[in-house]
């Protein structure tokens, strides 16, 4: 196990071991803080060094759950499985019946509009979430590590015969891996590999992989992540030395609505949704003085808070402000 270092200005350094970082927080060199889960350390001193080794982050995406895994030649510094982010087109299609539907009910709403974006080159919603989820947890990655590499194992879509227009760029997948290619470039080194070519890498070394695609466990996609990082950076053994999981997801979040899908008593429609509870921005950490740490969301009419456990559950609706503290804000639920 190691531990994020950052200099002064949050610039990430190379992760220290655990026993130094206590030393360092103890003699007032550091200052310890949490990273959306992740314990770090921050020096406030100048760093008896800067330079920096390779380090590769190696993905592998999948329809469920993706794996990442951050590593240096010598250590393998973070593994993490995170849920895929596939719930957005059922949201763009009961948006589009939503309207639809208050079109014939007479309600005030918009008038058609042709398709502005056609003939334009676009990501649907549900591909760009997606594919920005992944850019997300990169992001979120190299805020602590100093990345260099990043090797992603590269997926198609199926071809159709005679569809070469499709085949080329409208399979929303195909379009969807470029925008994500093209960003990945415009800051770190990249590396494609094929799924044969990962599997091997992973015979090779006498890595198995685990056909439960659903469990937490290291062999089910953070095996192939920590392969796609092996075959950029390297390593001074060729075992595994780090098998813990940090596991993600996407915080579900609800876009403001112009009212809920099913009418109230007396044919009221209220508002739902939106980014706001209450002044307080929604999935913001708080800590309660009985639930603890939860997580701000919800909408509500009424004065008070609603309060989330970070699994999902709802714990209240009814929070006041004086009985929670507000730490930080959180990008997605992690266990």
């Amino acid at each position: 196990m190691f531990v994020p270092v950052v200099d002064k200005n949050r610039n990430p350094l190379m992760p220290t071991t655990p026993a130094r970082a206590r030393k360092w927080v103890k003699s007032g060199k550091a200052t310890p803080f949490f990273r959306n889960g992740v314990f770090c350390v921050r020096l406030n001193v100048e760093p008896s060094a800067t330079q920096t080794q390779d380090i590769a982050v190696g993905i592998d995406p999948g329809s469920k759950k993706e794996g990442f895994t951050v590593k240096s030649e010598k250590s393998t510094y973070l593994n993490v499985q995170a849920d895929a982010h596939n719930k957005v087109s059922k949201k763009v299609e009961t948006r589009r019946e939503l309207r639809r539907g208050r079109r014939s009910r007479k309600c005030p709403n918009r008038k058609h509009r042709t398709n502005r974006m056609a003939n334009k080159q676009r990501l649907p919603a549900g591909t760009r979430t997606r594919w920005d989820w992944k850019l997300r947890i990169l992001n979120y990655l190299s805020t602590m590590f100093p990345i260099t590499h990043v090797c992603v194992e590269d997926i198609k879509a199926q071809t159709q015969k005679g569809a070469r227009h499709w085949n080329e760029s409208f399979s929303p997948l195909e379009v969807g891996k470029q925008w994500f290619y093209a960003e990945i470039q415009k800051r770190w080194i990249l590396v494609t590999l094929k799924g044969f070519e990962t599997k091997a890498i992973r015979d090779s070394l006498g890595l198995k992989k685990s056909g439960n695609k659903m469990s937490n466990d290291f062999n089910a996609h953070c095996v192939d992540s920590w392969c796609l990082a092996y075959h950029v950076i390297g390593s001074d053994t060729d075992q595994v030395d780090n098998t813990c999981v940090f596991c993600v997801s996407p915080i579900p979040i609800a876009r403001r609505q112009l009212h809920r899908q099913n009418p109230q008593k007396g044919g009221r429609r209220p508002r739902y949704g939106g980014t706001m509870c209450n002044g307080i921005a929604k999935n913001t950490l708080v800590k309660h003085v009985t639930y603890g740490l939860t997580r701000v969301s919800g909408y509500m009419e009424q004065k008070g808070y609603s309060l989330y456990a970070l699994g999902g559950k709802r714990l209240t609706q009814s929070a006041r402000r004086e009985s929670f503290k507000v730490l930080t804000r959180l990008n997605f639920n992690y266990i």
